[in-house]
Formats: C-alpha cells, sequence, structure tokens
C-alpha cells in the first residue's frame, strides 16, 4: 500500500492506495493555514500521516509538491504561495517522521503521470499536461516516467514569454492566459469602452454580474457570461486561449507529445469556449507535419489528480 500527498496553496490532500488508478483506501483532507507556513503544513502530515502509515501498512510515500522541486535529490526550493519552504528537504524530513521511503515530485509533474498512466493519455507514449487555473503549470511523462527530474525545473509552459516583445519577466503566458490573466484584461476592456461612451446588452451584462464594481468581475463570472453567450466575455477567452495556443504549440513542434492533457478550473468552461479556440490556434502555430500527430483533450482525473499522481510516483519508485 501506499500514500499519496499533495501539497498546495490552500489544501493539503493525503489519500491511501495502490498507485493503479484504482479507488482509493482512505482520503484525507486539511485546509492549509498560510499563517503557520510550511511548518504547520508539515505538522499536518506528520499527525495524519503517522495514522494512515500504521493503519493501512504503507510501504513507500510520494509527494505532489506546489511549486519548484529538486526531486532527484528530495529538496523543495520553494513555495509561492507558503512561506518555510525555501531548501528544505522534504524526502529527508518525511522518513525521519514516518519511517517510509519516500519520492518527491512537483504537483503537475505527478499529475501528467496520473493522466498518462490512467487518465485521458493512458494509451500514448508521450503525454504533456497543463493545468490553467490561478497559474499555469506543465507537466511532460514520456513512457510513464516524468521528464526533468534531475533539473530545477522543466515543462514550464506558463513561464515562457508570447513573443518578442514579451522582455519584461512578468509578461508570461500565465500572465496573459491564467484565471487572474482573463479577470485583469477583461477588466481593461471594459474600461476603455465605457470610457469611449460604449454601450451594448453585453457591456451590461458583465457590468450587472460584478455590481458595477470592475475589480469584482471574476473570472468564474466572465466563464459564465461566455457560456449564456456575451461576446465580449468570449473574445477574452478566444485572446487568452490564443496565448496558451501558441505556447501549447511550441512545445509541441519541439517535443512531439502524442497527448496535450489540459486541466484546471479555467478549462471547466468546455468545448466551445475554451477547448475550440484553443485546439485552433495550437494548430495555427504548431509545426505543419506534425498536423495530425497530436490530441488536445481534456483531463480526466478531477481534483484528485495529483494524489493519485504522487501514488503512482511511489509505486513506481520501488
Amino acid at each position: 500500500m501506499y500514500l499519496g500527498i499533495e501539497i498546495g496553496g490552500t489544501k493539503l490532500q493525503l489519500g491511501v492506495g495502490h498507485g493503479d488508478g484504482s479507488d482509493f483506501v482512505a482520503f484525507e483532507r486539511r485546509d492549509v493555514q498560510i499563517a503557520r507556513g510550511g511548518a504547520g503544513i508539515r505538522e499536518q502530515i506528520r499527525d495524519v500521516g503517522r495514522e494512515l502509515v500504521a493503519r493501512y501498512n504503507v510501504q513507500r510515500i510520494g509527494y505532489g509538491f506546489g511549486g519548484p522541486v529538486l526531486g532527484a535529490q528530495g529538496i523543495v526550493q520553494t513555495s509561492h504561495q507558503v512561506s518555510g519552504w525555501d531548501n528544505f528537504p522534504m524526502v529527508e524530513w518525511t522518513q525521519k517522521e514516518l519511517g517510509v521511503p519516500t519520492t518527491l515530485g512537483n504537483d503537475c509533474d505527478v499529475a501528467c503521470l496520473a493522466e498518462a498512466c490512467f487518465g485521458a493519455g493512458r494509451k500514448a507514449h508521450s503525454v504533456f499536461y497543463v493545468t490553467v487555473g490561478t497559474g499555469i503549470g506543465g507537466g511532460l511523462v514520456f513512457d510513464r516516467k516524468i521528464h526533468g527530474t534531475t533539473r530545477p525545473a522543466a515543462a514550464e509552459i506558463g513561464h515562457l514569454r508570447p513573443g518578442l516583445e514579451a522582455t519584461g519577466h512578468h509578461d508570461t503566458v500565465e500572465f496573459r492566459s491564467a484565471g487572474p490573466g482573463i479577470a485583469t484584461a477583461t477588466q481593461t476592456t471594459l474600461e476603455k469602452l465605457l470610457a469611449e461612451g460604449h454601450s451594448s446588452r453585453d457591456l451590461a451584462d458583465l457590468l450587472d454580474r460584478c455590481g458595477g464594481h470592475l475589480e469584482a468581475l471574476s473570472t468564474k463570472s466572465i466563464g459564465e457570461a461566455a457560456l449564456a453567450g456575451n461576446q465580449l466575455a468570449r473574445n477574452e477567452y478566444v485572446a487568452a486561449t490564443r496565448v496558451l495556443g501558441w505556447a501549447i504549440a511550441q512545445v509541441i513542434t519541439i517535443v512531439a507529445p502524442e497527448v496535450v492533457v489540459v486541466g484546471g478550473g479555467v478549462s471547466l468552461v468546455g468545448e466551445q469556449i475554451f477547448f475550440a479556440p484553443l485546439r485552433q490556434a495550437v494548430s495555427q502555430y504548431a509545426f505543419p507535419p506534425l498536423a495530425k500527430s497530436y490530441q488536445v483533450v481534456p483531463a480526466a482525473l478531477g481534483e484528485s489528480v495529483v494524489v493519485q499522481g504522487a501514488l503512482a510516483l511511489a509505486r513506481l519508485s520501488n
């Protein structure tokens, strides 16, 4: 039996299972208390983990950590959401506290592993995974093995600079195509339309959804407007997916994955609003000889994908 642990910016999830994609034998979720930092999360892992290890005779632990890691060295580099993780020896600490051999991976990397083993990419030899939410992360798996575990970072598609004019380190694919980027771009568009004296049903609809306060306009409400037929909202999704599609096309051109799996909250608006314009942009920018060699598909494993991937990492590390 294995234990998979997901450490995120808002949640900690621990699942016990066989690491083969089957249902969890046990599953625990805890809220992350950001004020307590990494030390608070480690205390939660120690308390819940010891109980699970003893009860289910856990033989190995796998992590999916929400931030850059040095997987082969077992070290967390940092967290961009929670303090107290800089250069932390996660594997050494876990083996000391829980007494079980441990393997460390980045959350997007192990999510890619799960989708490659059990999900939307299970029939492919090469899978590239993208998650689009408050940020954009990526993972790359060849023949059920995560690529780049000995490197400081790999497959970080969200940090590509979209075009030669993107000279600032903040002007990234993530900045333009993640949830906050869509919200910011929509707010900017509406501010311009209002300043120019425009009025339309779509503009009024978006203003109504945020109570007239543009700073309160969320990606969720923009997505709901787009699904309801609001063309202004749809245009913002087209712009965001065009940038993301350009980035995915660069990966396809260089790496030639058979399957590109896309998940995350922003993608949940579905086929018409998100996936159709995304595929069109990928097709526009990818190397033409590769045109029929790949698929861009929705993720299949849902919210538990990182825990499933951490379990698979533990099993495959035996």
